[in-house]
């Protein structure tokens, strides 16, 4: 089925890492180096300011904001006096990190660029999964992804999968009891031209992939069959289910993915459309 998406809320630098929490969407403005929410009726607010480049946004059980901060390569967490640095991860990522999923003992999948990239660039080198402990502790976990990008676990907590956008596939690892990664196999090809950025899980096992480059989300079930379409006016960069019932898909686009655009034009926009499954698993 095909639907087009209608404007939620414009005027934005660069929206990533989009999340349905508290009856909020919650995202980071990149460009705009911010941390924020905004709520069915389009009102926006400012959480926290991110330097770094914010990306991709999680919590801890105890309900603790964590944040990618992209171009210092750390992992922070919003703590009651602010942000504080859970983990430095510039050891283990080889460029800017990027998306991360928090399962529900508190664990962050983080992944990185893997090197620069730009349209005029060949892809860059492969990328590995981090894995950041509640505690900071830092591992790799999984390696030589094609730019990992957003990833989403099962709701049994049994299953991780990840965008891999630079090879056009959606990649599954078993998560075993310690949060290591096993058992890595295609979970879809996707078609000419998709790209996928950020994904998020439906209640029926499917997963809605924003196709970046398709300026569309697509709704994909295992083995790659495309069951629904929905169109929005740019660049398609991540999307989430979120809503009372989890029926409404939010679309994070951007005319542009370069920074000083972004920051200048604040095109982005957070574009929406109901769909017919809710949300499950996480984020």
């Amino acid at each position: 089925m095909d639907r087009k998406a209608s404007l939620l809320v414009g005027g934005l630098a660069f929206a990533e890492g989009p999340r349905w929490r508290e009856g909020r969407l919650w995202f980071s403005d990149m460009h705009e180096e911010c941390v924020k929410t905004v709520d069915l009726d389009g009102r926006v607010d400012v959480i926290a300011k991110v330097p770094g480049r914010p990306s991709g946004l999680g919590w801890l059980p105890d309900g603790r904001l964590l944040v990618v901060s992209m171009t210092d390569r750390r992992l922070l967490r919003l703590d009651p006096d602010g942000l504080v640095q859970l983990a430095d991860l510039s050891r283990f990522a080889s460029y800017h990190c990027n998306d991360l999923v928090v399962d529900a003992q508190g664990r962050s999948y983080v992944g990185h660029f893997g090197g620069d990239h730009g349209p005029d660039m060949p892809p860059p080198p492969l990328a590995d999964l981090i894995l950041v402990g509640p505690g900071g502790d830092v591992r790799t976990v999984a390696r030589e992804l094609a730019f990992p990008n957003g990833a989403v676990i099962t709701p049994d907590g049994s299953t991780l999968i990840v965008a891999e956008s630079f090879a056009r596939r959606l990649t599954s690892f078993d998560i075993r009891p310690d949060g290591a990664l096993v058992g890595r196999r295609v979970w879809a090809e996707l078609p000419e031209g998709v790209y996928p950025d950020g994904i998020c899980l439906d209640a029926e096992g499917a997963i809605w992939v924003a196709g970046t480059i398709a300026r569309a989300a697509l709704r994909v079930r295992p083995g790659g069959e495309v069951t629904d379409r929905v169109s929005v006016s740019a660049l398609a960069i991540a999307c989430m289910l979120g809503g009372a019932d989890g029926k409404t898909l939010f679309v994070c686009a951007a005319e542009s993915t370069d920074p000083d655009e972004c920051r200048a034009n604040k095109t982005a926009r957070i574009e929406i459309a109901r769909v017919d499954v809710p949300h499950a698993g996480l984020p």
